[in-house]
């Protein structure tokens, strides 16, 4: 299977090259991304222009890129008919309704996933399971200092699936919070879906780390997931790789691929 990466020259990029190039039954053809032109990845060297994709006989298009890029991306795959994976986080659910609709009048595919380490999304699984049974949670995400969004996508989306699952279960609304006077502004972090508290850590030398503590009379419950090097995201992504051409249209996250 021929594989081209966009935003190669990207740590992650870097990473799913060398995942790629690494792999028995895949092949890096081709590596795009503007702002590395002509630096050379596992044996190709990067190009700036989209075209290259199919240039190269590109089945599969990898996407690391910045969710601004990714969205015009988006169009230009399914208008080409390429299958594609992404692992921008950032998109609305309207760009992904958008996204949707577009590689299902398309002859490509695309999975994109919030996160693809297999330890984070067994993380969202397990707080999907806990959260009717506990009284409260919140959520503290730590990434690299260098990362530009907060939240994360991926806490996002796990505060999204305690408040689906609470909802489903015809759980009662979490308490409301006690605090009265906020010493700090955003000392409470801030509220995502069902009012679930989420809190941003951007600190040196960390990678990417989640943890979700339930509470509940004389007890808790925490779920972490740490993620201490970028190889960790390579088995979802190459299973999305591999997966992409037998699922139509848009899938969301790598959960289905897993059976979850």
């Amino acid at each position: 299977m021929n594989v081209a990466v966009v935003g190669a020259g990207g740590r992650m990029g870097q990473e799913v090259c060398r995942a790629v190039a690494a792999a028995a039954d895949l092949e890096l053809v081709a590596a795009i991304d503007p702002g590395h032109v002509g630096e050379v990845v596992e044996g190709v060297t990067i190009t700036g222009d989209l075209t290259a994709i199919a240039a190269s006989g590109g089945d599969v298009v990898v996407d690391f890129t910045v969710a601004e890029a990714a969205r015009e991306n988006l169009a230009s795959y399914a208008q080409q008919g390429l299958h594609a994976v992404v692992g921008t986080t950032g998109l609305s659910a309207s760009e992904l309704a958008e996204a949707a609709e577009l590689f299902g009048a398309s002859a490509g595919n695309a999975i994109v996933a919030a996160n693809f380490a297999i330890g984070a999304v067994l993380l969202m699984r397990f707080s999907e399971l806990a959260a009717p049974h506990m009284e409260n949670v919140e959520i503290i995400e730590l990434h690299h200092d260098a990362k530009r969004d907060a939240p994360s996508g991926t806490a996002l989306h796990t505060a999204d699936a305690i408040a689906a699952a609470r909802a489903e279960a015809g759980s009662p609304p979490w308490p409301e919070d006690p605090t009265t006077e906020m010493v700090l502004p955003g000392a409470r972090g801030g509220e995502g879906a069902g009012g679930v508290r989420v809190h941003s850590v951007r600190l040196p030398g960390l990678i990417a780390h989640e943890e979700v503590i339930f509470g509940a009379l004389g007890q808790s419950l925490t779920i972490r997931h740490d993620s201490y090097d970028r190889r960790s995201f390579m088995p979802g992504v190459l299973l999305a790789v591999r997966s992409v051409a037998d699922r139509p249209g848009l899938t969301i996250g790598i959960e289905a691929l897993l059976g979850l």
